[in-house]
């Protein structure tokens, strides 16, 4: 038994309440080093009664671990607990707060978890989990008031460029619900509206001004009111991280430099500030239109929070996506998630961060981010061939294991977004490999992301290719690939097993993926084939009779299935 991989501490994720009754608890051991694992529980306060037992069962897997889950529950909601483990040798040892020990432990060394607080349970939308996001980008995705265009607008499908404009507004994404409603989307997510200079709009210039050119604040009502008939939910873009060098507290700092109120705003290098010198901390590499905001100070603090609870109570808004989130304190997001959840408790706040967030998913900032990783590990799988099945699944497995249940469940799982290059494009323009991805990204563990576009076929390279215009010429579009989207959203809205269900991988080697998804007595079996040959898969944990929720043709599996090139099979395992 190699104690070095053995691991378990009183904190996410390793020990959670997972309700107000229930507490989970996990452990770490390596992989394959240990056949069973049983936990030791009860009050902490009774010295007089014998533990409870229970045994543990082995819920996932990575390359290097094996992750033992559990949940317990007592009248008092106070614990105190330790771990037997066996190895496949038949020896025994006790894991506790003091470490490993050969005999049973003592109850003074035991780990503790003091009392389930209320307060302290994470609580996720109760809409959201069930939801499909399509992102847009507002400028490109569709022109519906042409008397609110910029100057020098260009044709709509024009080559892009970083500065281009072209005349995308809120009218034209309330032109286009129904559009969305057909795709089976349910949550919108729009990059920023506030009045800015550039086409992305990611420089602040007024936080409370929808941009003229995108339209003003009764057009963003209509929008998240037709929306909302159609029970889509509306996220809007939160760039709290900097504003632009146009917002009036950088333009008093500019103009009476040291003298300035709001000096303290901002990482001011020296003075005086120039925004040629670009003296001051800004977003990224000295971009000198976005000034960093120094979310520390009290005065800049309260600004932005009354900010994220106008946009909910002004227009209705049903979240906030959270622009170079990792990049501002977790006491600001832990005010933030208090204020937005005042204003209302079913906001759903989600972070851009881009790699590991345990410290600001622990259920008291954000609700969910960006799951960037997971797209890294789709383009390497499904766009580049260039690793295994085995890989993927051990990097998607090592992935869960950082996060509680709720969380995995609730991260954005994106192909595509405004800030890289299109799946299609990564995939060499092979669209079958992003169906493969596609029916991948519907079935597996967590919500399911369109970057607008995705769904008809469109390519570009890194930004601004990735940023064209949304292609309405239906004899330009792939609409086999539409409507593959339209079925992946039906099977994925009408089996909550997809939704709610455990992920059990069944094979990974090679080109083939086969797992399940599990919820009680509901199972859907996955299998992929990520080749342009025909492949087979032989396994025993196949056997049944499915219902092929494609065709709906009814599906008889003995231990074997011969796979397609480029196979796709999503089979509910059928009760009859």
């Amino acid at each position: 038994m190699n104690l070095h991989a053995i691991y378990h501490i009183t904190d996410v994720p390793y020990a959670y309440a997972e309700d107000e009754n229930n507490l989970f608890i996990m452990i770490r051991t390596e992989k394959k080093g240990v056949k069973g694992c049983r936990l030791f529980y009860k009050d902490r306060y009774d010295w007089e009664n014998p533990f409870n037992v229970k045994n543990m069962e082995l819920k996932n897997r990575d390359n290097l671990f094996d992750y033992f889950e559990t949940v317990i529950n007592l009248q008092k909601n106070r614990y105190r607990y330790f771990f037997e483990l066996e190895d496949f040798n038949g020896n025994i040892l006790y894991y506790n707060e003091r470490g490993f020990h050969e005999k049973s432990v003592c109850e003074a060394g035991a780990f503790e978890f003091p009392y389930i607080a209320s307060a302290d349970v994470y609580k996720s939308p109760s809409w959201a989990q069930e939801g499909i996001v399509y992102q847009i980008f507002p400028d490109r995705f569709c022109n519906g008031d042409k008397s609110n265009d910029p100057l020098g607008v260009k044709s709509w499908g024009d080559d892009v460029t970083a500065a281009s404009m072209f005349g995308g507004d809120l009218e034209g994404i309330i032109n286009k619900l129904d559009y969305l409603e057909s795709l089976g989307i349910t949550i919108i997510y729009l990059t920023p509206v506030f009045l800015s200079t550039t086409n992305h709009k990611y420089n602040t210039r007024d936080y409370y001004k929808i941009d003229p050119h995108f339209g003003d604040v009764n057009t963003a009502k209509r929008l998240v009111e037709n929306a909302h008939k159609r029970g889509i939910k509306v996220i809007f873009d939160a760039v709290f991280n900097h504003s632009g060098d146009d917002f009036f507290a950088f333009l008093d700092v500019l103009k009476n430099q040291e003298e300035s109120k709001y000096k303290d705003w901002y990482f001011i290098k020296e003075f005086p500030v120039s925004t040629e010198k670009i003296n001051y901390e800004t977003f990224a590499d000295n971009v000198s239109i976005m000034p960093k905001l120094n979310t520390s100070n009290l005065d800049v603090r309260e600004y932005l929070l009354d900010v994220s609870e106008f946009w909910i109570k002004e227009v209705g808004i049903d979240g906030w996506r959270l622009d170079v989130c990792d990049e501002v304190d977790h006491l600001f997001w832990r005010e933030f998630r208090k204020r937005v959840k005042s204003a209302n408790k079913e906001a759903f706040i989600i972070g851009e961060i881009c790699h590991e967030a345990v410290s600001f998913l622990k259920g008291e900032q954000l609700d969910s981010i960006m799951n960037y990783p997971f797209r890294d590990v789709m383009i390497d799988y499904f766009a580049k061939r260039s690793i295994k099945a085995d890989k993927m699944i051990n990097e998607l497995s090592a992935k869960r294991a950082l996060y509680m249940k709720k969380i995995n469940m609730n991260l954005l799982n994106l192909l595509g977004s405004h800030d890289r290059a299109r799946f299609l494009t990564e995939c060499g323009n092979h669209v079958e490999r992003l169906k493969l991805a596609a029916a991948f990204q519907y079935t597996y563990i967590g919500i399911p992301y369109i970057y607008y576009g995705d769904e008809i076929g469109m390519s570009g390279g890194h930004d601004p290719e990735c940023r064209r215009c949304m292609e309405w010429d239906e004899k330009k579009q792939n609409r086999e690939l539409f409507n593959y989207y339209k079925t992946l959203n039906r099977i994925r809205k009408e089996n909550k097993v997809l939704v709610y269900g455990d992920f059990i991988n069944v094979y990974s080697q090679g080109s083939i993926t086969a797992f399940k998804r599990i919820n009680n007595k509901d199972v859907i079996l996955v299998i992929l084939n990520n080749c342009d040959e025909e492949n087979s898969l032989k396994s025993e944990d196949i056997k049944g009779n499915y219902i092929n929720l494609f065709t709906g043709e009814k599906i008889h599996l003995f231990d074997s299935i011969i796979l397609k090139p480029n196979d796709i099979n999503i089979l509910k395992l059928s009760h009859e």
